[in-house]
């Protein structure tokens, strides 16, 4: 099979080397007609306070309790945490019965502890509109937060929902952390295949992958001394972005001082050319990937995911549903127009580089 030609007019089928996942590419259906779901434009809030938000300095929350007057970014433990301490199922269940019912009715206790990042205490102040100082603090507080949680729990996800459109339920610039005691799904595939890659090759798989991607300059977005932002291969949202440090690192709070500043730059190059992409503040999931557990890991290389849902303009969305739902991850646009597309709204974004 000629890759560069399926890449570019037919379609083919790519496979993720990080979780074993694979996506169907289907070029030629970039120019169907569209006439489905739309969302309006909706003017973003413009005021630095709100007094009905729940996360701004000094506002009083559903529980009763009042924030701090904070003046940089602070967190909290979450008033709905989907997470408790307890080690308990909270489940009742009588004991299954029938062939096989002990392996098909099959649950765990879940517990953990889930916090609340808020940004800045500017309610209108996003990641994408921050100074780089600004964002060295948030990048501070991520740390701080994994060094703490991953000492009691196994997996600590770091992650941002950003926009309505993400179902994200508070428009006050804020991410979240959950800390479980248990291995994820998407976590334990990334950990077996980094692991088997290192058992193969005798060398780190993500590190292996940078430097493969950085050879062929087709899907780079950004780079710096310390950092590179790429839309993945295996790429299965529209502007899907992967974000690798260049070390090796297997968590957040092993970066040094200096990759903590190139971070802040990295992030707001990125985060201002998705905003420059449609013209909109672009709603996305973000979130950090980092080792399991509290020691240090050998084959795992930190890195964060980044998942915007627009297709094709600010009020077009990319749907997972249908053949996605029942059969396969599937794309229109290919990676590597992706990487062109976010290229070209970085190089007028106006983000302050620094390395």
């Amino acid at each position: 099979m000629n890759l560069e030609t399926h890449a570019t007019e037919g379609p083919h089928r790519r496979r993720n080397a990080l979780n074993g996942d694979w996506v169907t590419v289907s070029p030629q259906r970039a120019a169907r007609p569209w006439q489905g779901e739309e969302h309006p434009d909706v003017a973003p809030d413009a005021s630095a306070y709100n007094p009905n938000c729940y996360l701004c300095p000094g506002n009083v929350r559903v529980n009763g309790e009042a924030n701090r007057a904070y003046a940089s970014p602070w967190a909290f433990d979450n008033d709905f945490p989907a997470m408790s301490v307890s080690q308990s199922s909270g489940r009742d269940e009588a004991e299954p019965s029938g062939p096989g019912a002990a392996d098909l009715f099959v649950s765990e206790p879940a517990s953990g502890r889930c916090r609340v990042l808020c940004y800045s205490p500017d309610h209108h102040k996003t990641l994408s509109v921050m100074t780089s100082a600004e964002l060295e603090a948030v990048v501070a507080l991520w740390c701080e937060e994994v060094r703490a949680l991953r000492q009691t729990h196994h997996w600590v996800q770091v992650f941002e929902n950003r926009g309505e459109m993400m179902g994200c339920s508070n428009p006050h610039p804020h991410g979240q952390i959950w800390a479980v005691d248990y291995l994820p799904s998407e976590a334990r595939k990334e950990d077996a295949h980094q692991k088997a890659w290192q058992e193969k090759h005798r060398s780190v798989l993500l590190q292996d992958y940078l430097a493969a991607e950085e050879a062929q300059g087709e899907r780079l977005v950004l780079r710096n001394a310390h950092w590179l932002v790429l839309v993945p291969y295996w790429a299965v949202w529209p502007f899907e972005t992967l974000l690798l440090p260049r070390r090796h690192i297997d968590h957040l709070d092993g970066l040094n001082a200096t990759e903590c500043l190139a971070l802040a730059d990295t992030l707001q190059g990125l985060l201002r050319a998705y905003d420059r992409l449609f013209d909109t503040p672009c709603p996305y999931t973000m979130g950090w990937h980092g080792a399991p557990g509290a020691t240090a890991s050998a084959h795992w290389q930190l890195h964060a995911h980044f998942y915007p849902p627009l297709l094709r303009s600010a009020s077009v969305r990319k749907h997972m549903v249908g053949y996605e739902m029942l059969s396969e991850q599937q794309r229109d646009v290919t990676p590597e127009a992706a990487a062109e597309r976010l290229r070209q709204a970085l190089a007028v974004s106006g983000a302050e580089q620094r390395i």
